[in-house]
């Protein structure tokens, strides 16, 4: 078990700041999300403490609505489409899990939003979310997931905002919790099967030893 935990440890990637609750305003910003619950990151912005912004901005939010998990989370459309994306150290050939809740902006139109994730531009994953009865208070976060394979050492997770035809609002998918994980191998299950079938069997022996000396 020491080995699998070993190989587990080597192969492991880490999101930085996957809660969303670091960040360095400015005081601009700072003054936005005390006054609005919330503040306008712009393509390029790198206050989202690991990330960068893309595509056309995103709004970080703290008090305008209630988040998953902390105190804050983020909106994946400023005024059109936006996006946040972080390179992370990869094993090449290494399967990985990413898993992160999602919402939806409930104040506007599309009412389902529609999210995005993709690892280095490898086929992405579709993300719908319904806002249908939800509100700011009641926002629905799921949990969802998406797989990838490490084709490189180093891979940029990105999650974006997909505005569906006739909808160009400021009213995107909401994004918390991010998070990452290895995903085992046959092999290392194999091994961790037969770990736990080694296990069994010596707990088997040691009652059967008991019993012959009772």
């Amino acid at each position: 078990m020491s080995i699998l935990a070993a190989a587990s440890s080597a192969n492991a990637a880490v999101i930085v700041n996957g809660g969303l609750e670091s960040s360095t305003l400015t005081p601009a910003q700072a003054a936005q999300m005390a006054s609005q619950g919330f503040a306008t990151l712009n393509a390029g912005s790198t206050s989202l403490t690991g990330w960068k912004v893309g595509g056309a901005g995103i709004d970080y939010i703290g008090s305008y609505w209630v988040p998953a998990g902390g105190t804050h989370s983020i909106d994946l459309d400023a005024l059109s489409a936006g996006s946040i994306f972080q390179t992370i150290s990869t094993v090449v050939g290494q399967a990985y899990e990413v898993t992160f809740d999602l919402a939806g902006n409930p104040d506007g139109k599309p009412v389902v939003k529609l999210a995005i994730a993709d690892a280095n531009g490898l086929p992405g994953a579709a993300y719908l979310f319904d806002t249908t009865g939800k509100t700011k208070t009641n926002m629905g976060w799921t949990q969802f997931t998406y797989d990838f394979t490490a084709q490189s050492t180093s891979t940029t997770l990105t999650f974006s905002n997909s505005n569906q035809t006739g909808f160009k609002t400021p009213y995107g998918a909401a994004l918390d919790n991010v998070s990452i994980a290895t995903v085992p191998e046959p092999a290392s299950w194999a091994l961790m099967l037969m770990g736990f079938g080694g296990l069994g069997m010596a707990l088997r022996s040691r009652r059967s030893r008991v019993a012959a000396f009772a």
